[in-house]
């Protein structure tokens, strides 16, 4: 193997899958429905671990939970013909997936990063609302980076697991979390956040590598979030040409799309690269950028 092939297959347990064009349709067997777009929230009140992030101190809305009282799932905003929706509004949602799984800080102590404090610094530079799917081992290697990004009101942190590991199988190689775990899991993602000071933290929760089944989405049901997926994959995970990602992204954009990308530089070198050239592109075409919950709020 090639010192590039090694990497890729070391790294493709924490990150493949992200945002990979099959991982939100083929690993969601009997997913629920998310709530008609447009329509108001009646999901219970945000977990113990989540706080409201607006910054006038609403509740981040969340969807009302699927048939059978499952964990509710969301994709993409409205983008045509709902009463009580702004369809017509070019609005898109850029979220950002920090991963780190809960066995890679002998990595990181070896000077590898998992993070990427020059794409943040765009993202505040452009003035780009994002919202950022935050492993608690993330930010517990990071906590300076989390509680800086958790405080500050362009962004907001949701919850992308502990330790990064898959709640379905098969997953594009991760390691499973079992069943009688999961709840734990996603406490502990919200712990750490707490733990490292950020406040703008949302009831959100994105699956490891997109994946979910009937028996992730009952268990989760208790811990009142709901889960989010995407509509447009950037392409950014162990991508080296940012052009292509860029025009990957500009290429899927309608009005109400929700992004994936990655804060992870080791593994998406070229994000902040092609974030500089789709946001001026998409702006010059009459969009604007929000976080997901006013997504949500439509």
């Amino acid at each position: 193997m090639t010192a590039m092939t090694v990497l890729g297959v070391v790294l493709g347990t924490g990150l493949f899958g992200c945002g990979n064009p099959r991982a939100a349709r083929t690993e969601t067997p009997r997913a629920a429905s998310p709530a008609p777009s447009g329509s108001p929230s009646s999901a219970p009140s945000a977990p113990a671990g989540a706080l409201a992030s607006s910054p006038a101190g609403r509740q981040a809305p969340t969807r009302a939970p699927g048939p059978a009282g499952l964990t509710p799932v969301f994709e993409r905003g409205p983008s045509g013909g709902g009463e009580g929706t702004r369809s017509r509004d070019k609005v898109v949602a850029l979220t950002f997936d920090a991963d780190m799984t809960a066995d890679q800080g002998p990595r990181a102590a070896s000077g590898e990063r998992f993070d990427n404090p020059e794409l943040i610094a765009s993202l505040r530079r452009l003035k780009v609302p994002s919202t950022i799917f935050m492993t608690g081992r993330w930010a517990q290697e990071y906590p300076s980076q989390a509680r800086s990004i958790g405080t500050d009101p362009l962004f907001e942190i949701a919850n992308h697991s502990y330790r990064h590991h898959a709640f379905a199988s098969p997953c594009y190689g991760l390691p499973v979390v079992g069943q009688a775990d999961m709840r734990d899991d996603v406490r502990r993602a919200f712990a750490a956040f707490r733990e490292a000071g950020a406040r703008n933290v949302v009831p959100y929760f994105r699956f490891p590598g997109g994946c979910y089944d009937e028996a992730a989405l009952r268990t989760l049901a208790s811990e009142k979030v709901t889960a989010v997926q995407w509509d447009v994959v950037s392409g950014d995970a162990f991508a080296t040409d940012a052009d292509a990602v860029a025009e990957q992204v500009l290429a899927g954009v309608t009005p109400g799309s929700l992004v994936v990308m990655h804060c992870t530089r080791s593994a998406a070198p070229v994000t902040d690269e092609a974030v500089r050239r789709v946001v001026p592109e998409l702006r010059a075409r009459g969009y604007r950028f929000v976080k997901v919950s006013e997504l949500m709020r439509g």
